[in-house]
């Protein structure tokens, strides 16, 4: 996908020389891979929460949320189970932005994500906040299909797909770390796919 946009946040792994990390190879087409069956998402129900150590609680319904100023993110997929997927055009809520609804704790130190069917993942403050991290409502030009997370999703493009969390309702910040949906179940807590950290 040839991207002009200046406009458009390239994640810094889309600049490397080489942009395959050990252990994967590519894929043209968008593999479809989650624990347990799609979630069909009633947008008219749908609402996203802010909560854990801020200020003030935050809640917005999908017109809210989507109301919100929009970013384009240029990145690639790695994915743990070895595929990888180049130049994927996001279209979403910034993390940066999210920040700004609410005033944060000083004691704050992670980002616990949550989606529908009591998936989590967890992240650092400073891997949340990355400039090409967002809450994504589009692919490549085109809302988001259930198989893929409709009507959110997390995307967090320096890390291996599966912090990306599909069918997102919202994050709360904590001050303690708390391993995620996958990082309990003996992926790593982290994910660099650089580092092969699987």
């Amino acid at each position: 996908m040839l991207i002009e946009d200046e406009k458009v946040i390239k994640s810094p792994d889309t600049l490397r020389e080489n942009r395959l990390p050990p252990g994967q190879e590519i894929r043209e087409n968008f593999p479809i891979l989650h624990h347990g069956r799609t979630r069909k998402i009633d947008i008219s129900k749908w609402t996203f929460t802010i909560s854990g150590l801020v200020e003030e609680e935050k809640m917005l319904n999908f017109e809210e949320f989507i109301s919100l100023p929009q970013v384009k993110v240029l990145s690639d997929i790695h994915c743990v189970t070895g595929w990888s997927k180049l130049d994927n055009l996001w279209e979403g809520v910034s993390t940066s932005t999210i920040k700004e609804l609410v005033n944060i704790l000083p004691e704050a130190k992670f980002a616990i994500v949550h989606a529908v069917g009591g998936f989590t993942a967890n992240l650092t403050l400073s891997d949340f906040f990355e400039p090409d991290v967002l809450f994504a409502v589009k692919h490549n030009n085109k809302p988001l299909t259930p198989e893929h997370g409709y009507p959110v999703r997390l995307v967090v493009p320096r890390l291996y797909f599966w912090k990306s969390a599909k069918w997102v309702t919202g994050f709360e910040f904590t001050d303690k770390d708390r391993p995620g949906f996958w990082e309990s179940r003996g992926y790593h807590n982290r994910g660099d796919p650089w580092k092969e950290e699987r």
